[in-house]
C-alpha cells in the first residue's frame, strides 16, 4: 500500500504529465498550466496556489489565502486526502479521464478541498480565516460546507451545485454525493444537531438529510428524497418523507455509482 506521500506524489506526477501533454498540443494554455501545475513542485504548492486564486476577491488578495492553504495541504494526511478524493473522481465520474481536470476545472472536488483547508484553520483556532475561506468558497463554488463539519477521503462531489453540510455533519471516507443534497439541520436545535454518513454512503440528486439521524454504511438515499430518520446499513430510501423501498447489491453503493433500484 503506498504511503500518504507516495500516493499524493504518483498523483501529482499524473497531473503534471498531463499538463505538459496539453501545453505541447495546444499551447494557447500553456501559460495557464505553466502557472496553475508546471510551475509547482508539490500538490501542496499547486494546490495552494490554484485555490487561493480562484478564491481571491478585491478585498481578498491571493496572497492573503495562499501561504496558509499552502501549509495546510503540505501535511502529509490532508495531502493524502486530496489525491484520494482525486482517484474517487477518476473512478467514479464517467465524464472524467485525466487526473488534471478536477485539480483544474471541478467545483464539486476544489470546494472540498477549501473545506479542507478552512477545517484544519478551524481546528487550530484560525476561525476568522477559516469562516473567511468558507464564505469565499460558498460564493466561487456555490458550496456551503462548515468548517466544523468532518470529512473523510475518497469523496466524489459530482458538479455540487448548491451542496450544504452543516457544522455538526459527518461524512465517512468513500461516499459519494450528488448536486443540490442538503445535510442540515432541523428547526432551532442546538448542539449536535446535523446528520452522520457512513462509509461508502451514495447521495442522489437533490437529497436531503435532516437532523441528528445516521445514514448507515453503504446505504443509498434517492434522488430528491428528504430523509427525517435514521437509515440501516444497506438500506435504499426514496420519497417524501423518506422509507424503506430496497437494499443495495453492493457494499459501497458510492462506488458503483447505480442510482436504479427495484422496490422491495
Amino acid at each position: 500500500m503506498q504511503s500518504a506521500v507516495q500516493l499524493a506524489t504518483s498523483i501529482w506526477q499524473k497531473i503534471t504529465d498531463e499538463a505538459t501533454q496539453t501545453a505541447a498540443a495546444e499551447p494557447v494554455l500553456a501559460e495557464y498550466l505553466k502557472a496553475n501545475i508546471l510551475d509547482h513542485g508539490s500538490m501542496a504548492e499547486g494546490l495552494g496556489f490554484c485555490l487561493a486564486n480562484k478564491l481571491a476577491a478585491d478585498t481578498t488578495p491571493t496572497s492573503l489565502l495562499r501561504e496558509p492553504m499552502t501549509t495546510v495541504f503540505s501535511d502529509p494526511d490532508i495531502v493524502n486526502a486530496v489525491a484520494r478524493d482525486i482517484q474517487a473522481t477518476i473512478d467514479r465520474d464517467s465524464a472524467c479521464d485525466n487526473y488534471s481536470s478536477p485539480f483544474l476545472y471541478y467545483k464539486g472536488f476544489l470546494a472540498l478541498q477549501a473545506y479542507r483547508a478552512s477545517h484544519q484553520l478551524w481546528k487550530q483556532g484560525n476561525r476568522a480565516m477559516a469562516s473567511l475561506i468558507q464564505y469565499r468558497s460558498s460564493l466561487r463554488f456555490a458550496v456551503d460546507i462548515h468548517p466544523a463539519a468532518v470529512i473523510g477521503s475518497g469523496l466524489m462531489i459530482d458538479h455540487a451545485t448548491g451542496l450544504v453540510i452543516g457544522e455538526t455533519a459527518v461524512v465517512e471516507d468513500c461516499v459519494s454525493i450528488m448536486q443540490s443534497v442538503t445535510l442540515g439541520g432541523t428547526g432551532k436545535v442546538s448542539g449536535d444537531r446535523h446528520p452522520k454518513i457512513r462509509k461508502g454512503v451514495l447521495l442522489g440528486p437533490g437529497a436531503k438529510v435532516l437532523g441528528n439521524i445516521e445514514i448507515g454504511e453503504g446505504a443509498m438515499v434517492a434522488a430528491s428524497s428528504v430523509v427525517l430518520k435514521d437509515v440501516a446499513a444497506h438500506n435504499i430510501v426514496a420519497g417524501v418523507p423518506a422509507t424503506v423501498v430496497g437494499h443495495t447489491q453492493t457494499d459501497e453503493p458510492s462506488k458503483v455509482m447505480d442510482h436504479y433500484f427495484k422496490c422491495g
